[in-house]
């Protein structure tokens, strides 16, 4: 019986490689051979052979430092805003009711699957040299020129990135906040507990681990943004990506393109598995078998966590 059951778990095993080498192979040929040639490009200078020199060339020139510094700077700059900006939209959507709501809640999901172009877009609509409010302005006052001139600059790409990005940080908030019984909330208000201490002492708490995956995947989607920056026009703004196109593109050094490259990967593949240990602790845990006796409900500790 043993021999004929591990023949049987041999074959089981057999076939289950099987059912996954085409997958695996599909997998290989469509993202991990280019990224191998990324790779394989960044150390194979024009003279032939292979290399390392093309990293210390790249390291060495002013541009890659900027565009590094750049690309952190941004992308820190936009998570932080982001987070901040749909932790309080999160707030209202989930525990302030008002007309429209759900809908609200429905076109987050929708706005995710928009190009970030759109929004860089509308923002030029907006407060562009021709847009709206400058024309506003201009018609208002007599002036030639608008006050409005800052989407070409940092601070317009900041602002683009946090408007596109704010979303992504408030579906995984508003996933966490219908997890929050409003018995915990209504026995703190009973208490005396005001609004911001209701927030940070019961809410907070339970949004935590839903906020930092949120922010961690935001943080890499800002790493490798190329659509709003380029789309602004910023002077003087590159990032890795933008480093990445203008070597490539316009320079026509595809070695020093692939270091950039291989660098902007390496980062994100870091930010991903920070992104992916911080989701795994989000998701919301199978509840067990309730106990005959709990020691403490979830509505007296977040009583405890109000009044503390």
């Amino acid at each position: 019986m043993g021999a004929v059951g591990r023949g049987s778990g041999e074959r089981g095993a057999g076939r289950r490689w099987v059912l996954a080498l085409p997958p695996v192979l599909v997998l290989g040929l469509v993202f991990l051979y280019p990224l191998a040639l990324v790779v394989q490009e960044s150390v194979s200078p024009d003279g032939g052979g292979h290399s390392v020199a093309a990293y210390g060339q790249v390291f060495a020139e002013s541009a890659f430092r900027d565009a590094l510094r750049n690309t952190v700077l941004i992308a820190v700059g936009a998570t932080a805003g982001a987070l901040l900006l749909g932790f309080a939209l999160a707030l209202v959507v989930a525990f302030v009711p008002f007309p429209g709501g759900k809908a609200l809640s429905r076109f987050i999901d929708v706005f995710l699957s928009f190009p970030s172009f759109l929004i860089t877009l509308a923002l030029l609509f907006v407060y562009g040299t021709a847009g709206m409010a400058n024309g506003l302005w201009t018609g208002a006052t007599g002036a030639a020129e608008g006050p409005f001139d800052f989407l070409h600059t940092p601070w317009g790409v900041l602002l683009a990135e946090v408007t596109y990005f704010t979303p992504f940080v408030m579906r995984p908030l508003l996933a966490a906040f219908s997890q929050v019984e409003t018995a915990q909330l209504e026995a703190a208000a009973s208490l005396g507990a005001k609004a911001p201490r209701i927030v940070r002492r019961v809410i907070l708490p339970e949004a935590l681990p839903a906020l930092a995956a949120g922010g961690s995947l935001v943080l890499v989607m800002c790493l490798n943004e190329f659509g709003i920056v380029l789309f602004t026009g910023a002077k003087g703004v590159t990032t890795l990506p933008t480093l990445v196109y203008g070597k490539a593109i316009l320079d026509g050094d595809y070695p020093g393109a692939c270091v950039v490259a291989v660098v902007d990967i390496a980062l994100s593949v870091a930010l991903y598995g920070l992104y992916r240990v911080l989701s795994s602790r989000a998701a919301p845990a199978v509840p067990s078998p309730r106990p005959s006796r709990p020691s403490r409900s979830p509505r007296t500790d977040g009583v405890r966590r109000a009044r503390a």
